[in-house]
């Protein structure tokens, strides 16, 4: 009875346990440094001693191809946004970034009128950096791994690989949103702090935005003539590296003299300094609130969906989006992940034996047949026996191994990759 307790709790004691310990970063540094690593020792130490006794490994394995895959597709998906962050950021210049006022937000007023009349410690509170987009990630990674303590349906994998494509699948979304029409950044000075992209638009926002974006009787005219009639004579070009095969790319990175490679250019791209709808941090804690509630529930699933809510205000807040961008991140994060309930879903598990055979049993036990409840555990007993003799078994160590570092991997990656948000 302790354990069945611990079990459904201990997931989210040991979730919020990283949250408080984390956020002693901002309180008390010296003291973070000393529990955090004890922590973590603490999870991957309890996580590879229940190694041994996982019993899941053939479910695993059969959706070892499914998490590969999603992988892949998370990660091209990443490449072709990292690519479409530069592009729309430097097309119009730094000039147009500077120029170019916020959009006015009804959210953000709202959150400035609730400082003046909330209490000074609620506002401290709301303004509190209690979570960021790492934090999320690692908090799946845990949810993913408490399929050793039996908290989560086997197999982790599959759960990874729905959360790996569900993401993928919304940030090609909104790649392809903030693509198309391309929005003025809730902080001006973004662009030109963060990017080095020259001043002046692309050509073809010299021959096609420019002449007709300020000029009222302009912009009738092009729509009435639905030509772009405005003669801008020879325009002002870009600089042009040597890329060779990756020549193409130039029209969309729009390099300096001063900068590197295209790959260099890739990986500095970051969040991006337009617009970019809708929020890609407010995605991720979406899906991972999601797959919390599904996969776990109980209290720490709503306590992970106040996280939520606290970061979407203090993206508002703190001006990294409008509001329309947290509102849209949530209800698309919330049916994207409906949608993907195909590659795994807790409501699909299928019944072990034992579960199969346990009204029976009980019913032998009330009926005090003795002989019909030692026939029923004998059947569940071989039953197991034979599962442990599957050809998939016995490459298990060696793929738990392969799986335990790889996961690990991971973790590292996300904390260092998205520490800075």
């Amino acid at each position: 009875m302790r354990w069945s307790a611990f079990k459904n709790a201990g997931l989210g004691i040991a979730a919020m346990l990283y949250i408080a310990v984390d956020y002693l970063r901002h309180i008390s540094p010296h003291l973070h440094s000393r529990l955090q690593p004890a922590l973590w020792f603490i999870f991957v130490i309890t996580a590879v001693a229940r190694v041994p006794s996982y019993r899941h490994w053939s479910a695993e394995f059969r959706a070892a191809m499914p998490f590969v895959a999603s992988m892949i597709f998370m990660l091209a998906t990443l490449l072709y946004e990292a690519l479409s962050v530069r592009s729309v950021t430097a097309v119009l210049g730094l000039n147009w970034h500077r120029e170019n006022h916020p959009l006015p937000d009804s959210g953000q007023w709202f959150f400035l009128a609730l400082n003046e009349k909330l209490p000074s410690a609620v506002v401290d509170i709301l303004r509190a950096r209690v979570i960021g987009l790492h934090h999320y990630l690692v908090l799946f990674m845990m949810l993913a791994f408490s399929v050793l303590f039996d908290s989560v349906r086997a197999p982790g994998l599959g759960l990874g690989a729905r959360y790996m494509f569900t993401m993928a699948i919304g940030r090609l979304l909104r790649t392809i949103t903030f693509s198309s029409t391309i929005l003025p950044s809730p902080r001006p000075w973004c662009a030109a702090s963060r990017f080095r992209v020259p001043k002046h638009p692309h050509p073809w926002a010299q021959k096609y935005y420019v002449p007709y974006t300020s000029d009222h009787n302009a912009i009738s005219q092009v729509i009435k003539q639905d030509i772009a009639y405005v003669d801008i004579g020879k325009p002002i070009g870009d600089h042009r590296p040597d890329w060779g095969s990756m020549s193409f790319l130039i029209d969309f990175l729009r390099p300096t003299a001063s900068e590197g490679s295209w790959f260099s250019l890739l990986t500095k791209a970051g969040g991006g300094c337009n617009d970019l709808i809708y929020s890609g941090h407010m995605l991720v804690a979406v899906l991972t609130a999601m797959a919390w509630t599904e996969a776990y529930g109980g209290f720490s699933s709503a306590l992970v969906w106040l996280l939520v809510i606290h970061s979407a205000q203090r993206e508002i807040r703190e001006r990294h989006h409008y509001s329309v961008d947290c509102i849209v991140a949530i209800y698309v994060g919330i049916l994207i992940w409906k949608m993907t309930g195909f590659i795994w879903s807790q409501q699909d598990r299928k019944p072990t034996k034992f579960e199969k055979i346990q009204s029976r049993l009980i019913q032998a036990s009330k009926d005090s047949d003795i002989d019909k409840m030692r026939e029923l555990l004998k059947e569940a007993e071989l039953s197991s026996e034979g599962s442990k003799n599957q050809p998939a078994m016995r490459h298990a160590r060696l793929f738990s191994g392969a799986i335990i570092g790889f996961a690990l991997i991971i973790v590292v990656l996300a904390l260092i990759f998205t520490s800075d948000g």
